[in-house]
């Protein structure tokens, strides 16, 4: 028996977790004052990049003292530059609940080979936070991507800690509240929130975190492209504008298009609230139908850009072949891309509702969810 489609479908059908959906205002020509063929060392490209820092440091409230950065590699990176360059002069605790998180578990034993205490939790799940020690230094992501899983706050942060937090945030950053305060490295990407181009990512430092950078020297070499500081000083070009390699001015410009929009829709808390927004309509979903759930339990702990579901009713046998058959089904109807699990999370489905995303998007996907969901288990039925 054939299923009724639902009558309406998004008008974006782009739901990726990363690269993100654009700004709802995106048009390529409004990319025309991008400086091609440029110098990005020029008093033009010198001056967007400068633009681009500062529209950060404006939109997401950080303080006026701390450094912001335009890395190579992305948040991926960021991440990196600061591992490297921070780690090894104090004990370090790796907290990781999804596969981000366990990657820079990773990078800390098995590269920098230090002997860090690792804590870890399944996904849906998180550490226990109030058990972590701050005077040690502490590398975790404040939202999970993979398991759509957040940090609720940065209460367990210690005000007079000892050591750095150095948090990946690049799913959050622009969707969630970030305590400054609490934070000493803070990474992310432009592709995330804003829905930037890729390969461009921005480190935050807090004014602890270049004392570390200028007082503590690693023992193990630095590759020139993740050098934070020269003869024991901060580099403050790399936090001016004068980016360690060559940026993209196209992805520039974009950057900036986005920071403007956002502007435009109330800045960070217009941002936040459109994410709520939109994960208001997958709760709602999710409690009409007993099929479906949030892999993160917890509401406390769920993220607002990364939001993950489990399918959960008893026909299923084949977790991950259903999953992939309901995100095959959706794209092939044009109403949803990209939206099947990460691949080392459980099987199931992630869509992003971040702030480029436009909550009547969200709210017409929803019945085109169970209507692949209801035409799935017709097909299990005939082969059954």
């Amino acid at each position: 028996m054939a299923i009724s489609q639902p009558a309406t479908r998004p008008g974006n059908p782009r739901f990726s977790s990363g690269p993100c959906a654009k700004p709802p205002v995106f048009k390529l020509e409004n990319l025309k004052d991008a400086p091609l063929g440029r110098s990005h060392r020029a008093a033009v490209g010198k001056a967007k990049l400068k633009a681009a820092i500062e529209g950060t440091r404006e939109v997401l409230g950080i303080p006026e003292d701390y450094k912001i950065g335009i890395v190579p590699a992305s948040d991926t990176g960021a991440v990196e530059m600061a591992m490297w360059n921070l780690l090894g002069e104090r004990k370090v605790e790796m907290l990781a609940w999804e596969s981000f998180g366990s990657g820079w578990v990773t990078d800390a034993v098995k590269q920098l080979k230090l002997d860090a205490e690792v804590k870890t939790a399944e996904y849906g799940e998180i550490v226990d936070l109030d058990g972590v020690d701050t005077d040690n230094d502490v590398v975790f992501t404040w939202n999970g991507t993979t398991s759509g899983v957040r940090v609720p706050n940065g209460d367990w942060i210690k005000e007079d800690r000892a050591g750095l937090t150095i948090c990946d945030a690049t799913s959050a950053a622009f969707a969630q509240h970030l305590p400054w305060d609490k934070l000493d490295v803070t990474t992310f990407s432009w592709q995330k929130v804003l829905g930037g181009e890729a390969a461009h990512g921005m480190l935050i430092l807090s004014p602890r975190a270049v004392e570390r950078l200028e007082s503590y020297t690693p023992p193990w070499p630095l590759p020139k492209i993740f050098r934070l500081t020269k003869g024991g000083k901060l580099i403050d070009g790399i936090f001016e504008g004068a980016t360690i390699n060559t940026p993209s001015m196209l992805a520039v410009e974009d950057y900036l298009l986005a920071l403007d929009w956002a502007r435009s829709v109330g800045g960070m808390e217009g941002l936040r609230e459109r994410a709520y927004a939109n994960l208001a309509v997958v709760q709602g979903f999710v409690a009409e139908n007993d099929w479906i759930s949030f892999l993160a339990k917890d509401p406390a702990i769920r993220s607002n850009t990364s939001v993950c579901l489990m399918f959960t009713d008893e026909r299923i046998k084949d977790g991950a072949g259903f999953a992939k058959a309901v995100a095959k089904r959706l794209e092939a109807e044009e109403v949803a891309y990209d939206i099947g699990s990460y691949r080392d999370a459980p099987a199931g489905l992630r869509i992003w509702c971040g702030g480029t995303v436009e909550t009547s998007d969200v709210a017409a996907l929803m019945p085109w969810i169970k209507w692949a969901f209801e035409a799935e288990i017709a097909a299990l039925s005939e082969t059954a």
